[in-house]
């Protein structure tokens, strides 16, 4: 049972030229709480506020956190969701390795359909815009011994967004002197750690005029990883690439897809430990064709221009290549159900 409190002093919904991605946030928001005596309980969803937490909670001593990201679109069947219960699936998987007790799927993306459908007005009807959900766990026990907390806040925000990149390619800027993570740590995970660590090479990329920041591995600082807000595709010769999941990359559900997809569709499609110096020769010799990114927030950027030693390869003609908008087309058409939903996919409220 989920109590509701309804906002009674409602926002206005954003104007589309000021919808962008994490700016504002809907009128309600999902919140639940475990101890270890009653489990998860409490479940109820209330206008957005701040929140009441002790400074001595572990969550701000040790950063015992993590979320996921999902989206809702208005479709001309109603609002939907896309794949939500592989994003819960994904945070249980979090869940274990941070020490945190996992929810009930079903239970959870009920109660994301309910939030939704109380913020129904939430989600914009702009073009190329949708509703980003947030569901995210914090420890709250109040120590600062080290050890992991017995109490915990799961949460779910909402906020109209428009993608955060688009389909202008993006420069990304590959890192071979920082590391975000490693097989064994978090970086399969979505743990706001792994962003941390993650910023300052982003800011060294933005100095330089690039977009994103292309990691390696954090042992050999060989092999291609992902993007930091994107898993990444190579489309080398007649073969889609892209890296394997090692421990260390994060297993999206837009990278997922676009692998069901490029199969279905009867591509050459592997994953693979891919070196970056595979990239480069691959591009020396003309067979690089596209690259491309996908994420939830992202949805599918193509690349334009990969920074590594100082030297600049363009990918193509700089513009979107035609696998790139292929993928982007028949996903984004099958989110807004403007295409027809092949694979059961969208889940209407």
């Amino acid at each position: 049972m989920i109590k509701i409190t309804k906002n009674t002093n409602p926002k206005e919904m954003p104007k589309a030229d000021d919808v962008c991605f994490g700016k504002h946030f809907a009128d309600h928001m999902f919140i639940m709480d475990y101890t270890p005596a009653d489990g998860w309980h409490d479940a109820r969803i209330v206008p957005y506020e701040n929140l009441s937490i002790s400074p001595s909670s572990i969550v701000f001593h040790y950063g015992q956190e993590m979320f996921e990201g999902m989206k809702a679109y208005r479709t001309p069947k109603g609002i939907a969701l896309f794949r939500p219960e592989e994003n819960i699936k994904r945070f249980n998987n979090s869940c274990g390795r941070m020490c945190m007790p996992p929810v009930d799927v079903d239970f959870v993306v009920g109660a994301i359909k309910d939030l939704v459908k109380l913020d129904e007005n939430w989600v914009p009807s702009y073009p190329n815009t949708s509703l980003y959900i947030r569901p995210f766990i914090i420890a709250t026990d109040c120590s600062i011994d080290v050890r992991p907390s017995n109490n915990f806040k799961f949460l779910v925000i909402c906020s109209p967004s428009c993608p955060m990149y688009g389909l202008n390619p993006s420069k990304i800027y590959v890192e071979d002197e920082y590391v975000r993570a490693v097989k064994g740590g978090l970086g399969f995970t979505k743990a706001g750690a792994n962003y941390v660590a993650a910023m300052r090479a982003q800011n060294v990329a933005h100095e330089q005029g690039f977009d994103q920041v292309l990691w390696l591995d954090g042992i050999e600082h060989k092999y291609v990883e992902e993007v930091g807000a994107m898993n990444i595709f190579f489309v080398i010769g007649d073969e889609i690439i892209t890296p394997s999941l090692s421990g260390s990359i994060l297993a999206g559900i837009t990278r997922m897809s676009t692998l069901e997809l490029l199969t279905k569709r009867g591509y050459k499609v592997s994953e693979q430990r891919i070196s970056i110096n595979k990239i480069v020769e691959a591009h020396k010799n003309g067979e690089l064709k596209e690259v491309f990114g996908t994420g939830t927030a992202a949805v599918v950027s193509p690349v334009g221009v990969i920074r590594y030693g100082g030297k600049d390869m363009v990918i193509g003609d700089g513009n979107i290549g035609k696998i790139t908008k292929e993928v982007y087309d028949t996903l984004v058409g099958i989110q807004f159900g403007e295409i027809k939903d092949e694979f059961g996919w969208m889940q209407t409220l």
